[in-house]
């Protein structure tokens, strides 16, 4: 029987189409294997084994980590930082996720791990940059896990943070956490980072142990592999085998300590504090923001603060400390005095004393109640800033402020006076102020 030309191509066609197929399964069995690698952490050793990286690997193994060296840029106007960093081109290589971190301390320290990156994102990216809060929390956690790097995630954050300047990041010795952000932005910021803690992982950023935006130009950012950029941030991680995953094996100590620098903002970073007592806790106040303030002294009770202040600083600037010190709290009284030897240590507080009160900050929430105030026998100002029973000043201008008296008896302690304004029938215009109870 004579096979026809269209049996004879179908006949031939039937080997390769069973080539093919196979082929496709084989192509499907080798894609799930890499995937399964990936998720148990095993790509790790096919990167780090690859024939780019052998040859690295077993002197590095064996040799100390690199350096971390401080934060120092150099001096170039912010347009030429911008171009030198674009003339810097990205790192070919792979460019491989980070493994999903497994927080392993108890819930104390998880707490104040939370609360430590949650800081590093807020200052470092903004309160609504999310992807920048995500990129920044997992170069935290690379370096957690990199042995050139300190073993907990408050001390990563705060590393150097004794220096004036230097310190790993900026925020932690520049004065920024003077700035308070809303309770909000502390919340969303806080999801992100539980996120990051549990597991979560910003895959763009890879292994990058550095950044910087890109309008400064740090001495170290020459001989680091350039291997991301979100927003205006640059990623770097280390060249050779110190930059590859297989490097991260450090192991992470669980412990966190209490930073109370973060007491301001954080429950967590209170409590262990001896007796409650937290002197320079708040940092002095940014100079570019607002007059520089310190608080000399500081002790919390509940919800109540009692300062000792500086009273050689702007009066303006001691609302923004205030603001500082309560952080996200609904509720908080902020109480300062300009004398230490005055201070309170305790409550309830003395009458005397308290009528010696240089300050006062009172935030309600709920009633969506906010009031500074302060001692114009001290600090003059307008009359409904003053405390009641000080001395308040009139509005701008050459005017009259004539003062009733207390009651007699208690003239220390007299009503809390009101101003009303006429016009002098003279020539001039000029205000008389009169006080009235």
């Amino acid at each position: 029987m004579t096979e026809t030309t269209a049996e004879t191509a179908a006949r031939r066609r039937g080997p390769n189409r069973l080539a093919i197929a196979m082929l496709a399964v084989f192509a499907l069995g080798l894609a799930g294997a890499i995937w399964a690698a990936f998720n148990s952490g095993k790509l790790v050793a096919l990167y780090a084994s690859t024939p780019a990286t052998q040859a690295i690997n077993e002197p590095a193994r064996t040799a100390p980590p690199p350096p971390v060296e401080p934060l120092v840029l150099k001096q170039v106007a912010p347009e030429d930082a911008v171009a030198i960093n674009a003339r810097v081109a990205f790192s070919t290589a792979p460019n491989p996720p980070a493994r999903p971190f497994a927080f392993t301390g108890n819930p104390a320290a998880l707490m104040r791990a939370t609360d430590c990156l949650a800081a590093a994102m807020l200052y470092e990216a903004g309160g609504s940059d999310v992807p920048g809060q995500r990129a920044v929390a997992q170069v935290v956690l690379n370096r957690v896990r990199h042995p050139a790097f300190p073993k907990s995630v408050c001390d990563v954050v705060f590393q150097g943070q004794e220096r004036s300047t230097g310190c790993q990041f900026t925020f932690t010795c520049d004065g920024a956490l003077a700035r308070a952000y809303d309770a909000d932005a502390w919340t969303r910021a806080r999801k992100v980072a539980a996120e990051a803690l549990g597991g979560s992982v910003f895959a763009k950023v890879g292994t990058a142990t550095h950044y910087h935006t890109d309008w400064v130009v740090p001495y170290w950012s020459g001989s680091l592999d350039k291997i991301a950029a979100v927003g205006t941030h640059l990623f770097f991680r280390w060249t050779g085998w110190w930059g590859t995953p297989a490097a991260f094996r450090g192991g992470v100590s669980g412990g966190e300590p209490v930073v109370p620098r973060l007491a301001a903002y954080s429950e967590a970073h209170r409590s262990g504090l001896p007796g409650e007592q937290i002197d320079g806790m708040v940092p002095a106040l940014d100079a570019a923001n607002v007059p520089p303030s310190k608080a000399r002294s500081l002790m919390q009770m509940g919800e109540t603060f009692i300062v000792t202040i500086d009273p050689k600083a702007a009066p303006d600037s001691f609302t923004s400390l205030a603001i500082a010190t309560c952080g996200a709290r609904p509720y908080c009284k902020f109480m300062a005095w300009a004398d230490k030897d005055e201070t309170p240590k305790s409550l309830p507080i003395d009458p005397q004393i308290h009528d010696r009160m240089a300050f006062s900050y009172l935030r309600m929430k709920e009633s969506n109640f906010e009031k500074s105030l302060w001692n114009c026998a001290k600090f003059p100002r307008p009359g409904a800033q003053c405390i009641r029973g000080t001395i308040g000043t009139a509005p701008k201008g050459n005017a009259v402020i004539r003062r009733r008296p207390g009651v007699a008896g208690d003239e220390a302690k007299p009503a809390q006076e009101k101003f009303t304004i006429r016009r002098r029938p003279d020539a001039t215009g000029t205000p008389e102020v009169t006080a009235t109870q």
